[in-house]
């Protein structure tokens, strides 16, 4: 069941033209669409990005056991209690939601997984009331969950794949040099279990993209972007541009955060003093506007709160290439 990738520019909210024209020229048909169930929005275009979507589609195709191409496979965590965010119970209830997800699509090492997309739920004052009603309590205040269940869920990602082993419970959203290089993780109020869209490849899955992943060290690394693209398989010269890609590329796709030390490159960052403008737009903009100069496209997968998503200040970058045959 080979898979089909298209990225597609968003002309207004409710612009679906981009996806008519895809199904008009017979790259898919509509009911080969399978990731705008589940939906990934990373909200916001800060600075130079530009609205759009990346569009997913399985077909019947096969392919040579030689080549190894882009499979997709996902999965649902067992239920998520108010008292589990940030806690090992849900490290350890996401690790066997990514390990279902991998055997979904047929992956059997984990060093062929190259992107974990997850949502999981976050703290209300409702379910924080339910805790407190069962004799639980929680790991953290309602208006800090957000970082601290997408922090957990990467850990969660990076013991299913073997980048961590299982943290103690202090460790959780502290320890920052722990982290998975693959995860993307985000949160809200609609689920109470995670979602999770694994993404890597897989001999003979048929199909013409690849996926690969590195990690940007900071905001300013350009190079970990191009690193990205060369683990999906597209050879570049040592000091690539945007014109080495040749279109080959489909989209990047980019964790990032302030970096809490308030520094890069040795020089002091004042975007976590901003009372204003939050950092995390900050945040974006700058590594967005960094992604769109390497690629030559400012039409770029960026999100933020990247809590144990790659390195402090930096985090994972993934790329989906063409491979041409």
């Amino acid at each position: 069941m080979a898979i089909e990738v298209a990225k597609i520019e968003l002309k207004t909210v409710q612009d679906a033209s981009g996806l008519d024209a895809c199904i008009a020229r017979g790259q898919f048909a509509a009911d080969e669409l399978i990731a705008s169930i589940p939906m990934v929005w990373s909200g916001g275009c800060d600075g130079v990005i530009t609205p759009h979507a990346t569009v997913f589609a399985r077909n019947g195709k096969t392919g040579p056991a030689s080549k190894s191409r882009l499979a997709i496979g996902t999965a649902m965590s067992a239920e998520l209690l108010p008292e589990d965010i940030g806690r090992p119970a849900m490290v350890e209830k996401v690790a066997q939601a990514v390990k279902a997800a991998m055997r979904d699509a047929a992956i059997d090492d984990p060093k062929d997984v190259h992107y974990v997309q997850t949502k999981t739920p976050l703290l209300t004052i409702d379910s924080v009331r339910d805790a407190e009603s069962r004799g639980q309590y929680v790991a953290c205040e309602v208006h800090d969950s957000m970082g601290v269940s997408n922090g957990t869920t990467a850990l969660g990602i990076a013991v299913a794949l073997g980048e961590v082993t299982m943290p103690r419970a202090e460790q959780i959203c502290k320890e920052l040099d722990l982290y998975s290089s693959v995860a993307s993780c985000s949160s809200g109020v609609e689920l109470t279990q995670a979602q999770v869209v694994l993404l890597g490849n897989r001999a003979g899955a048929g199909g013409r993209y690849r996926i690969g992943h590195a990690v940007m060290r900071d905001a300013l690394d350009i190079d970990g972007i191009y690193d990205a693209v060369r683990n999906a398989g597209l050879d570049l010269p040592a000091r690539p541009r945007a014109d080495d890609l040749k279109g080959r590329l489909v989209n990047c796709f980019i964790k990032c955060e302030a970096d809490r030390r308030g520094t890069l490159r040795g020089r002091r960052q004042i975007m976590l003093d901003d009372s204003d403008v939050h950092h995390h737009r900050h945040a974006k903009a700058a590594v967005g506007a960094v992604a769109a100069a390497a690629i030559g496209d400012p039409a770029v997968f960026v999100s933020v709160d990247a809590m144990h998503q790659g390195p402090q200040g930096g985090g994972p970058v993934i790329a989906i290439i063409d491979a041409g045959d």
